[in-house]
């Protein structure tokens, strides 16, 4: 069974930038929310939460 952290998500998973798509790993006890990408210096998104599924659903539907 997989452990998952209070936010519903896998524990470990990626921080990811919605602007250069930079990932990183995600720090245990510190929400992706928190961090900063490196490159743009936009706030990342933790891979497969609410807001990188609505953007991801943004990006797919834009593409058309």
């Amino acid at each position: 069974m997989l452990s998952r952290d209070a936010g519903g998500l896998r524990r470990g998973g990626n921080c990811i930038c919605p602007k250069c798509g930079y990932t990183a790993s995600h720090r245990r006890g510190v929400p992706c929310r928190d961090e900063r990408c490196p490159k743009c210096d936009v706030v990342m998104l933790r891979e497969g939460s609410y807001h990188y599924q609505q953007l991801e659903k943004h990006r797919s539907e834009n593409k058309d």
